[in-house]
């Protein structure tokens, strides 16, 4: 592929809510601008962007793919990301990377949940918009409607640039607003010129009037021409459309039908048109050396530097670092940095992804996407030169905190599993996996179920091993409440020196439940020699890792001994360690041993009509709400405390109770202990697990 300068660049992440057609829009610019021979279908599975096999099985975007095209000189990177809310990670890293937005509508859905992510996305990271309006060959659809809703909800800042013309009450061609101008679609993208359907003309004007006055308002000069009742030129239009979209103070409406292929190359020249080159973007780090501020901004004279936006691991094609070079211009072979871990390295041969092919390249200049193979670097990184280390700052990717117990179905692929997990966690950073030794688990965290059985699909498919999934067990905890004072001796005869150890103690909470006990030793008179005392605390250590009531950690538990007896033969410090051992499972049952459960503090985010329904649901899962408060933008932030066990599944439930629209974050708060019918059922099963 031909090397393109930064202004001739255009990156361009394709958002929308899942099912909505953005890949589709996309294999049709691909088709459009030929890089394929021929269109593919999602339901065939032979998409260019979406060519993992489990994307092709399930008929969604999983990864971001890159797809560069080529319009009229300019290169657009299209980053097809996924709608699905458990590929959220992908979302966002695909607009960290992103100069501008193509927000795809169904033109029979409507306005969805996964278009108000798109444009909170689009705020996030101030990325210039188009709306697209997708399936307007399909019966029942409404860009007016859709055009009404987008306006109620975000303003006057909404400004279609075109509407749909039907003939025969099918999808023919688009009015254009600007030039009140009307066209017929014809061959692939090309046009043919018609009149203005008569039920269209007023519609047309008022819209256009509305927009040049918005238009009138980026300067002085347009505004005075405005006031004198003047024209504007075609030129001062685009001009002063630039300026607003590139803003976002402008978010214009274009409509299409891309497996039709019309309306697409439309979108494709307002893109090279409307949107911004990197070369108008900002983008500023950190001088590792002096601390000083890095403006690179995408010029192309300045010092290397770019960020790895997303890791492709794959163990077909290998592992690839996708960058956007922020500065200056990489070239094959450049002594390049690793500021993150402070490692150099040779770039070796560069290259651009289309799909899963890589093509070789002999430079990417500033603001350019593209791909370094075999980096040991991870998503996020700043790479640099050791000359001028530039750093950065990482961009927010959301926490994944639905999890789930897995294992390894043959015990021998143990080792297997984990290091293909890690490959996985390479490319996604919404999953992770945490060892939870005090239940004897490992766990998998991700965005929602269904995120979570793909991971294990992919195991299986990518990787060749074989894993499942169950439900966790819950972080119990067991503590005493009273106090309790025990004798306990063991003693062993079989034949020649036996084994004996008595001891006395006292156990009591220790009001400490951050640690698991507290020992101390008060005998006097040597009834228990000090060279034991160490072998009576080992045997307390070792209790405690696994309590008497349902085998969970203890914690809070002062143990005194404060007298005893020995043997001068017999006794050993295994002796005095089993007596111990002994004393501690029967002085914890006489103390009023509770189980303990832990508390999350549970931040749920929803539209405010949805505020009853979730309130209602935490009451099931015994939450305790604290506060209830406006976001003032339309939701309410619910706080509550609720046990960790009763959000097994919480995921499923709020995206069922919202439709998709509601989001949910928890941190650990405390321990308290359990309502006794929890604690009843959970040492029921435990003591049948043991069975």
């Amino acid at each position: 592929m031909n090397v393109y300068a930064t202004d001739k660049i255009r990156n361009v992440v394709i958002l929308g809510h899942g099912g909505a057609g953005k890949t589709t829009l996309v294999e049709a610019m691909a088709y459009l601008t030929g890089i394929t021979t021929r269109m593919g279908n999602v339901a065939d599975g032979n998409t260019i962007s979406d060519y993992d096999k489990e994307e092709q099985s399930r008929q969604f975007s999983i990864s971001t793919s890159v797809i560069p095209v080529i319009r009229k000189d300019v290169k657009i990177n299209i980053l097809d990301a996924p709608g699905y809310f458990d590929f959220v990670g992908e979302a966002e890293e695909a607009a960290a990377a992103a100069d501008a937005a193509v927000i795809v509508i169904n033109g029979k859905s409507g306005v969805e949940v996964g278009t108000q992510k798109a444009w909170d996305l689009c705020e996030k990271y101030s990325l210039p918009r188009i709306f697209y309006i997708s399936n307007m060959d399909v019966e029942n659809a409404n860009a007016a409607k859709v055009i009404d809703d987008l306006t109620q909800i975000y303003g006057t800042k909404i400004a279609p640039l075109y509407l749909p013309v039907r003939e025969n009450e099918k999808f023919a061609g688009f009015a254009d607003v600007f030039a009140q101008k009307a066209y017929k679609y014809g061959d692939k993208d090309k046009l043919t010129a018609i009149d203005v359907p008569a039920d269209l003309a007023d519609d047309i004007a008022s819209r256009r009037d509305a927009m040049i006055e918005s238009i009138a308002e980026t300067s002085e000069e347009l505004m005075d021409k405005f006031f004198g009742g003047e024209e504007f030129t075609d030129e001062e239009i685009v001009t002063a459309l630039r300026e607003n979209i590139g803003s976002a103070d402008m978010c214009p409406v274009t409509v299409g039908s891309s497996t039709g292929m019309q309306g697409v190359g439309v979108l494709l020249d307002d893109i090279v048109r409307y949107f911004p080159s990197p070369a108008e973007r900002k983008i500023s780090g950190k001088n590792a050396k002096n601390d000083q501020e890095f403006d690179a901004d995408y010029k192309a004279d300045a010092a290397k530097s770019a960020f790895i936006w997303k890791t492709i691991v794959d163990p077909f094609i290998g592992k690839y670092s996708l960058v956007k070079v922020a500065s200056g211009v990489l070239k094959p072979d450049d002594m390049l940095y690793d500021t993150e871990t402070q490692d150099e390295f040779r770039a070796g041969k560069l290259y651009v992804m289309c799909g899963n092919k890589p093509q070789e390249v002999p430079e990417l200049r500033a603001g350019d996407i593209g791909a370094i193979a075999k980096l040991d670097a991870a998503t996020g990184d700043t790479i640099s030169t050791k000359a001028a280390p530039v750093l950065f700052e990482k961009f927010d990717v959301s926490t994944p905190y639905t999890y789930k117990k897995y294992e390894a179905l043959n015990k021998g692929d143990l080792d297997k599993v984990a290091q293909a997990l890690a490959k996985i966690g390479q490319e996604d950073l919404t999953m992770k996996t945490v060892n939870d030794a005090g239940n004897h688990q490992t766990l998998l965290y991700g965005m929602g179920d269904q995120h979570l059985d793909i991971i294990i699909s992919k195991l299986k498919t990518k990787y060749k091993v074989d894993a499942q999934l169950s439900k966790p067990a819950v972080a119990f905890k067991e503590t005493i409440r009273k106090n309790s004072d025990v004798d306990s001796k063991y003693k062993k005869q079989s034949g020649g020196h036996g084994q004996y150890g008595h001891v006395k103690m006292r156990f009591e909470p220790s009001g400490d439940l951050n640690s698991p006990y507290v020992f101390e030793q008060v005998v006097v008179g040597g009834a228990v020699p000090k060279n034991f005392f160490p072998a009576v605390e080992k045997g307390i250590a070792d209790s405690v890792t696994a309590g008497p009531m349902a085998g969970y950690p203890v914690v809070g538990v002062k143990a005194v001994l404060y007298d005893g007896s020995y043997h001068p033969v017999d006794s050993s410090e295994q002796a005095f360690k089993t007596a111990a051992n002994m004393a501690f499972k029967d002085g914890f049952m006489k103390a009023g041993p509770v189980l303990l459960e832990p508390i999350v503090s549970l931040h749920v985010t929803v539209p405010d009509k949805f505020t009853g329904d979730v309130m209602g649901d935490l009451n099931k899962r015994r939450g305790r709400v604290l506060g209830m408060n406006p976001d003032h933008k339309g939701n309410t932030i619910i706080d509550a405390d609720v046990p960790q066990s009763e959000l097994y599944g919480y995921s499923t439930t709020l995206r069922s109770m919202t439709g998709g629209s509601g989001d949910f974050a928890y941190e650990f708060a405390r321990y308290e202990q359990a309502p006794a019918d929890v604690q009843e059922k959970e040492i029921a099963e435990r003591a049948k697990k043991q069975d």
